[in-house]
């Protein structure tokens, strides 16, 4: 099996689990809060400032200008004119690209797919499931408080989507963007994980 998976996901959905369990059942390496320390020890940034920059894109007009509304491709703008959280999401994506050359791994979200979306060996995945079962999930496995879950898993998507907008110039959570969309509410975590497994497996 020569695949790089990446798996993107709703809060909640369990895709955290799924992508540790899915690795542990194909015997290759698991990343994602690795790919931080990683990042930080080749960029000489913080963990913390890795952390914190997902969780900032709480508004994505906000964002933009706090994210000094930064071009990536801009040829008059050298490493130094971008914006703080603009650099860390360029040291993180070329950690991203280093771990899927070192060979098939599973990577956890920070906008993978999108920075890996011309590999050819790879395989993007998009983990969704209810609110029911999200909310569950919040307050069983994540310890949110109940009477505040569904808020949480609501301010947690539009961040993941706020961040991923903005450094795709995508949106998230497109099926067309992914080769492969589970509801884990409706299958189970065990069951999806088997569904990707065989999905790769047969590619």
């Amino acid at each position: 099996m020569n695949k790089v998976i990446t798996i993107s996901r709703q809060f909640g959905s369990g895709g955290r689990e799924i992508g540790k369990k899915l690795a542990e059942k194909l015997g290759i390496p698991f990343y994602d809060n690795e790919l931080i320390t990683r990042a930080a020890q080749e960029s000489g940034f913080a963990e913390a400032v890795f952390e914190n920059a997902e969780k900032k894109a709480t508004n994505s007009l906000l964002y933009s200008i706090a994210m000094g509304m930064s071009s990536y491709g801009s040829q008059d703008l050298g490493f130094s004119n971008l914006s703080l959280d603009d650099r860390i999401y360029l040291a993180q994506s070329n950690v991203i690209r280093k771990v899927a050359e070192e060979g098939p791994c599973v990577i956890i979200g920070r906008c993978s797919h999108y920075v890996l979306k011309d590999l050819e060996n790879a395989v993007h995945i998009f983990i969704h499931a209810d609110m029911p079962f999200r909310i569950n999930r919040a307050i069983t496995v994540e310890g949110v408080e109940a009477d505040k879950a569904e808020e949480i898993v609501l301010k947690n998507d539009k961040r993941r989507a706020n961040y991923y907008n903005y450094h795709s110039g995508e949106k998230w959570g497109i099926a067309s963007n992914y080769h492969l969309s589970v509801d884990s509410s409706l299958c189970g975590i065990d069951h999806t994980v088997d569904t990707i497994y065989n999905f790769v497996k047969n590619l």
